[in-house]
């Protein structure tokens, strides 16, 4: 788990919390200690001002599970880091897609650079997540629609 970047050990509740809100960003999510389960973590994902936590149990054949809504079936993974691969896909019985890892080193990087932890973490991947540019172009659409219709308006109250 140490080899983990998203990985920032025993934190704490509060800590893990205070970090993921700091980000801001709805998908952006960390791993840490549970504080109540020995030998139990917990992956949390900010969604809408709101940290959701999902424990992750290493069972005895060595694979991997998280706890997810009910109804959705428990999905094992040999590797913790195929795991959060999965789980940055849409409808995967979490809150919300993981899309931006709060990393341990890009916080003590911030730190020792006197940045803002925002300008320091990276997107999940070097490629660009699908879930993400399809959010980003829905937003983009209306957006851009508007400007059309404003221009429409402009051009009929102009002076003529």
């Amino acid at each position: 788990m140490e080899n983990l970047p998203v990985y920032h050990g025993p934190i704490g509740k509060a800590e893990g919390e205070r970090r993921l809100t700091q980000d801001g960003r709805d998908g952006c999510y960390l791993v840490r200690n549970s504080d109540s389960v020995p030998g139990v973590y917990c992956l949390c994902v900010l969604c809408k001002g709101y940290v959701y936590t999902y424990r992750l149990h290493l069972d005895s054949g060595g694979s991997w599970a998280a706890e997810t809504v009910p109804g959705v079936q428990k999905r094992y993974f040999r590797k913790i880091k195929n795991l959060i691969a999965a789980f940055q896909q849409p409808d995967q019985g979490i809150a919300m897609p993981l899309l931006y890892p709060v990393t341990a080193q890009s916080r003590a990087q911030a730190h020792t650079e006197a940045q803002t932890p925002c300008n320091s973490l990276s997107p999940t991947q070097s490629s660009p997540n699908p879930y993400l540019q399809q959010q980003q172009q829905q937003q983009q659409k209306p957006a851009a629609q508007g400007q059309k219709n404003r221009n429409k308006k402009e051009m009929r109250h102009a002076p003529g």
